[in-house]
């Protein structure tokens, strides 16, 4: 999918291969991450459905002692094929990126996705037992009331968790608290982010980063940590695609 708010219509630039984490040091980062008292990881993206071998990982994070929660934000388009063995490994719930229920609509935000696979991804999460199943929608400015309370009633009648997330600027800094959850409220944020390249982010609306390759595991973390801002401010390192969701 190129969703038009994550995406640039031009496509982008990928990263050298050797440059993208292998899966024992993202294993290492969590177990680093849980002995300074961290239990919560959500894989994310990008589309984290992608990434070859995502089910192993899902597994190695899971049997890392201390993880009480394992999530991932996925747009479901994949969970056909992935949900029963992703519940098999170890995740335990999902958050889903679905904006609209309007076919035509949600075609032209992916630019060519079809709703029917969404829909039906959900529906294999939920046979599944991955729940909560939480879904994201983004309000850009196509997003209609109509969409809004049509999402409203397909959450109420599955049991679905409806959270609403304002469209957001990471150059310029623009964000909201997120209704329904707790994302965007920077006085209660305890969360980092590990980019797929090893930096350790403090902050989504932030510049700085911490790679896990040049400091060491533990010294990123200790200086992502300290390195938390009371506020989000600005990124004009990072685009949404490369530093998740």
């Amino acid at each position: 999918m190129r969703c038009l708010y994550c995406m640039p219509a031009e496509g982008i630039q990928w990263i050298d291969h050797e440059k993208v984490l292998r899966f024992e040091e993202i294993i290492e980062v969590v177990k680093t991450a849980v002995s300074f008292g961290i239990d919560k990881i959500r894989l994310t993206g990008g589309e984290p459905l992608v990434r070859k071998g995502i089910v192993d990982l899902v597994e190695m994070i899971a049997q890392v002692p201390g993880i009480k929660d394992l999530a991932m934000t996925t747009n479901a388009q994949l969970l056909p094929k992935y949900a029963e063995e992703l519940a098999a490994a170890g995740l335990q719930r999902i958050n889903v990126s679905l904006d609209t229920l309007n076919e035509k609509k949600y075609r032209d935000l992916s630019r060519g996705a079809e709703l029917s696979g969404a829909l039906a991804g959900i529906e294999a999460a939920k046979k599944a037992g991955l729940s909560p199943i939480k879904i994201n929608c983004v309000k850009s400015s196509s997003i209609t009331n109509e969409d809004i309370d049509e999402l409203k009633s397909y959450c109420e009648a599955n049991g679905f968790k409806l959270r609403f997330i304002r469209e957001m600027s990471l150059d310029e800094g623009t964000f909201s608290p997120v209704e329904g959850g707790e994302g965007g409220r920077c006085s209660i944020c305890n969360r980092l982010r590990l980019t797929a390249n090893g930096d350790i982010k403090p902050c989504l609306f932030s510049g700085s980063g911490f790679n896990i390759r040049e400091e060491g595991i533990e010294e990123a973390l200790l200086k992502a940590i300290g390195g938390k801002p009371a506020s989000g401010h600005k990124n004009e390192v990072n685009a949404f695609y490369n530093i998740g969701g």
